[in-house]
C-alpha cells in the first residue's frame, strides 16, 4: 500500500529512540507495512542508533520478538501496527508501539455500506486500531440514515468498538442488542472473526478499496467446514495437542488440561510445541491423526489454512468428545 495511506510518525519514532538513547532498534511490521521497512530503518539511524528489521511474519500484538531482539543485543522494539495487548512478565527489551493510523476518507464506503445495512435498524460497530478515530463519524453517517448505533467498550482493547483478530469482546458486548454489524476496516480477516465471533450479519465497510460487501457467506463455508473437522476427529484415536510458542499465545495449562480429558475418553494424546503452527511443520508428524490448537483459535478456523488432517479449537475438542454441543458452541459464536 502507498505510504502517504499511514501515519508511520517517524518523527515521534526518532524522538524515542533518542529519549530512550537506543543503540540497537528492532523494528517489527506487519505484512501490510513491511515495503516501509527501509524507510523506517533509515528514521532510525538517523536518530543515531543501528536498525534491524524482523523479517519474520507478524500476526498481531501477540506475536512480540521478544527472544529475537534478547540474542540480537536490541534495547529497544518498535512494534508497528497494532495497539499494545500484553505487558509481558519477563520482557528484557523494551517495547513501544507505534498504531499506524490510516490517513483515509471512510465515508464514500461507508454510505455504499449504508445500502447493504437496509433490512435492519439496530447496528454494532466495530473496527480495528487503524480506524478506531473515525468510528463517530461512522455512527453519525449511520445515523442520519435513521439507524440506532451500538459501540461496544469492555475494557479489553484499547478503544471503544476496536476489535482483535482473536478478540471480539467489544462486539459481543453489544451482540444481543443489534441486528447487524458494520466492520470499517480492509481485508476480510477481521470482519470474518467478527461474523464468526457473533453469529450476526456482518457488512464491511472498506476505505481502501472503496468498496462494501457482505462477508456472511464466507463465515458459512467456515462453519460447515469447521462441523466437519469434529465429525472427523470424533474417529481417530491420537492427538497432537499444540502449544504455541508466540508470547502471547502460549496457554500450557489449557493444553495439559485438554490432553487429560483427551486420554480420559480413550485417546492418545501428546504435548507439541510449536513457534509457527501450519501444515509443513504438522506433516513432520504422522502418526498423529488430528490436533487440538491451544494457540490462537484462528489458526484453527481459518479457510485457508490447507490443513490436510482435523485441527480443532479447545471448544471444538469438547464438542468431538461429547462434552458440549455443537448448536450451543455457535450460539456463544466461535471466538
Amino acid at each position: 500500500m502507498p505510504v502517504e495511506l499511514f501515519d508511520l510518525k517517524e518523527e515521534q519514532l526518532q524522538k524515542i529512540v533518542r529519549q530512550r538513547h537506543a543503540r540497537k532498534v528492532l523494528i517489527q511490521l506487519p505484512e501490510g507495512l513491511k515495503p516501509q521497512a527501509q524507510r523506517l530503518a533509515e528514521a532510525v539511524e538517523k536518530a543515531g542508533a543501528l536498525a534491524i528489521v524482523s523479517g519474520d511474519p507478524c500476526y498481531g500484538a501477540c506475536d512480540l520478538p521478544l527472544c529475537e531482539a534478547e540474542s540480537l543485543g536490541a534495547d529497544l522494539i518498535v512494534h508497528y501496527g497494532h495497539s499494545e495487548m500484553m505487558k509481558p512478565k519477563k520482557a528484557s527489551v523494551p517495547i513501544v508501539y507505534v498504531e499506524a493510523k490510516a490517513k483515509l476518507d471512510i465515508e464514500p464506503a461507508v454510505e455504499k455500506a449504508v445500502l447493504l445495512l437496509k433490512p435492519w435498524t439496530k447496528i454494532g460497530l466495530a473496527t480495528t486500531i487503524q480506524h478506531a478515530d473515525r468510528l463517530e463519524q461512522t455512527k453519525e453517517i449511520l445515523e442520519k440514515a435513521q439507524k440506532t448505533v451500538l459501540v461496544g467498550n469492555t475494557g479489553h482493547c484499547k478503544r471503544p468498538g476496536q476489535i482483535l483478530g482473536c478478540d471480539y469482546a467489544n462486539a459481543k458486548a453489544v451482540s444481543d442488542k443489534v441486528e447487524a454489524f458494520l466492520f470499517v476496516g480492509g481485508g476480510r480477516f477481521h470482519p470474518l472473526g467478527l461474523s464468526l465471533a457473533t453469529m450476526k450479519p456482518t457488512v464491511v465497510a472498506d476505505p481502501f478499496e472503496n468498496t462494501a460487501y457482505t462477508i456472511d457467506g464466507d463465515a458459512q463455508k467456515i462453519i460447515r467446514k469447521r462441523w466437519a473437522s469434529i465429525n472427523e476427529a470424533r474417529k481417530v484415536q491420537s492427538f497432537g495437542v499444540i502449544v504455541g510458542l508466540k508470547p502471547g499465545q502460549t496457554s500450557i495449562q489449557a493444553a495439559i488440561s485438554i490432553k487429560e480429558e483427551l486420554e480420559k475418553n480413550g485417546k492418545k494424546a501428546i504435548l507439541l510445541t510449536l513457534r509457527e503452527i501450519n501444515p509443513a511443520c504438522l506433516m513432520q508428524f504422522p502418526a498423529l491423526e488430528a490436533y487440538v490448537n491451544t494457540a490462537c483459535p484462528r489458526i484453527s478456523l481459518d479457510e485457508p489454512s490447507g490443513f490436510k488432517k482435523p485441527v480443532l479449537t479447545v471448544a471444538e475438542a469438547y464438542v468431538a468428545l461429547g462434552k458440549t454441543e455443537w448448536a450451543d458452541q455457535l450460539k456463544k459464536g466461535l471466538l
